[in-house]
Protein backbone atom coordinates (compact mmCIF):
# COMPACT_ATOMS: atom_id res chain seq x y z
CA UNK A 1 0.00 0.00 0.00
CA UNK A 2 1.28 3.25 -1.35
CA UNK A 3 0.80 6.90 0.74
CA UNK A 4 1.67 10.34 0.86
CA UNK A 5 2.67 12.75 3.54
CA UNK A 6 -0.22 15.27 3.94
CA UNK A 7 1.55 18.14 6.14
CA UNK A 8 4.10 18.85 9.00
CA UNK A 9 2.37 18.15 12.49
CA UNK A 10 5.26 19.28 14.75
CA UNK A 11 8.83 19.73 14.80
CA UNK A 12 10.96 18.92 17.84
CA UNK A 13 13.69 21.82 18.75
CA UNK A 14 16.05 20.69 21.26
CA UNK A 15 16.88 23.50 23.63
CA UNK A 16 19.35 24.57 26.60
CA UNK A 17 16.97 26.18 27.98
CA UNK A 18 12.78 25.76 27.83
CA UNK A 19 11.57 29.00 29.26
CA UNK A 20 13.85 31.21 27.80
CA UNK A 21 13.29 29.75 24.05
CA UNK A 22 9.48 29.57 24.88
CA UNK A 23 9.26 32.99 25.86
CA UNK A 24 11.57 33.87 22.83
CA UNK A 25 9.08 31.95 20.41
CA UNK A 26 6.06 33.91 22.38
CA UNK A 27 7.35 37.27 22.43
CA UNK A 28 9.32 37.55 18.79
CA UNK A 29 7.12 35.09 16.90
CA UNK A 30 3.61 35.31 18.56
CA UNK A 31 3.26 31.53 19.31
CA UNK A 32 0.95 30.22 21.98
CA UNK A 33 2.76 28.28 24.68
CA UNK A 34 1.20 24.85 25.95
CA UNK A 35 2.42 22.74 28.52
CA UNK A 36 1.10 19.18 27.86
CA UNK A 37 1.65 15.83 29.27
CA UNK A 38 2.45 13.67 32.69
CA UNK A 39 6.15 15.19 31.92
CA UNK A 40 5.10 18.45 31.52
CA UNK A 41 6.04 19.24 27.99
CA UNK A 42 6.23 22.42 26.15
CA UNK A 43 5.13 23.22 23.01
CA UNK A 44 4.49 26.52 21.28
CA UNK A 45 1.73 26.85 18.94
CA UNK A 46 0.86 28.34 15.60
CA UNK A 47 -1.65 27.58 12.76
CA UNK A 48 -1.86 24.34 12.60
CA UNK A 49 1.48 23.38 13.70
CA UNK A 50 3.62 23.37 16.99
CA UNK A 51 6.87 23.59 17.91
CA UNK A 52 7.78 21.04 20.50
CA UNK A 53 10.92 21.92 23.39
CA UNK A 54 13.05 18.98 24.19
CA UNK A 55 15.05 20.10 26.91
CA UNK A 56 18.67 18.82 25.77
CA UNK A 57 19.53 17.47 29.49
CA UNK A 58 16.15 15.70 29.19
CA UNK A 59 16.20 11.46 30.00
CA UNK A 60 16.47 9.37 26.55
CA UNK A 61 14.40 6.76 27.34
CA UNK A 62 11.49 9.06 28.24
CA UNK A 63 12.11 11.10 24.72
CA UNK A 64 12.55 9.17 21.79
CA UNK A 65 15.32 11.96 19.74
CA UNK A 66 17.61 12.46 16.65
CA UNK A 67 20.93 10.74 17.03
CA UNK A 68 22.43 14.57 17.66
CA UNK A 69 20.33 16.49 20.01
CA UNK A 70 22.61 19.46 20.20
CA UNK A 71 20.85 23.20 20.79
CA UNK A 72 21.33 25.34 17.54
CA UNK A 73 21.42 23.03 15.13
CA UNK A 74 17.80 23.55 13.42
CA UNK A 75 17.12 25.75 10.16
CA UNK A 76 13.38 26.93 10.42
CA UNK A 77 11.00 28.89 7.82
CA UNK A 78 7.98 30.30 9.13
CA UNK A 79 5.44 31.96 6.63
CA UNK A 80 4.02 35.18 7.16
CA UNK A 81 1.45 37.95 5.65
CA UNK A 82 3.63 39.98 6.81
CA UNK A 83 6.23 42.41 4.30
CA UNK A 84 9.65 41.72 4.97
CA UNK A 85 10.40 45.33 5.89
CA UNK A 86 7.55 44.87 8.85
CA UNK A 87 9.25 41.69 10.03
CA UNK A 88 12.75 43.60 10.28
CA UNK A 89 10.99 46.86 12.12
CA UNK A 90 9.65 44.05 14.64
CA UNK A 91 12.78 42.30 14.85
CA UNK A 92 14.66 45.03 15.66
CA UNK A 93 11.90 46.29 18.24
CA UNK A 94 12.55 43.39 20.25
CA UNK A 95 16.50 43.29 19.95
CA UNK A 96 16.70 40.60 17.49
CA UNK A 97 19.44 41.26 15.33
CA UNK A 98 18.64 40.83 11.27
CA UNK A 99 21.07 38.42 10.12
CA UNK A 100 20.19 38.64 6.18
CA UNK A 101 17.52 39.93 4.45
CA UNK A 102 15.26 40.94 2.68
CA UNK A 103 16.10 38.17 0.17
CA UNK A 104 14.79 35.85 -2.89
CA UNK A 105 14.14 32.52 -2.14
CA UNK A 106 12.02 29.84 -2.85
CA UNK A 107 9.30 28.34 -0.62
CA UNK A 108 7.55 25.25 -1.30
CA UNK A 109 4.87 26.92 -3.04
CA UNK A 110 7.13 29.44 -4.82
CA UNK A 111 8.79 32.25 -4.80
CA UNK A 112 9.37 34.52 -1.14
CA UNK A 113 11.10 37.06 0.20
CA UNK A 114 12.80 36.20 3.41
CA UNK A 115 14.18 37.67 6.38
CA UNK A 116 16.84 35.65 8.97
CA UNK A 117 17.65 35.74 12.25
CA UNK A 118 18.38 33.50 15.19
CA UNK A 119 16.76 32.11 18.18
CA UNK A 120 18.53 32.19 22.05
CA UNK A 121 20.42 28.50 21.02
CA UNK A 122 21.72 29.94 17.68
CA UNK A 123 18.88 28.58 14.97
CA UNK A 124 18.42 30.21 11.69
CA UNK A 125 15.27 31.67 11.89
CA UNK A 126 13.67 32.39 7.84
CA UNK A 127 10.65 34.83 8.34
CA UNK A 128 9.16 34.92 4.79
CA UNK A 129 6.61 36.06 3.11
CA UNK A 130 5.14 34.84 -0.56
CA UNK A 131 5.62 37.36 -3.17
CA UNK A 132 2.32 38.25 -5.24
CA UNK A 133 1.87 37.03 -8.60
Amino acid sequence: MRFTIDRIDHVVLNVSDVEISAAWYQRVLGMEREDFGADNRTALKFGGQKLNLRPTDADKHKWIAATDTAPGTADLCFITASMAEGVITHLHEHGVANELGPVARTGALGPIRSVYCRDPDGNLVEIASYLPL
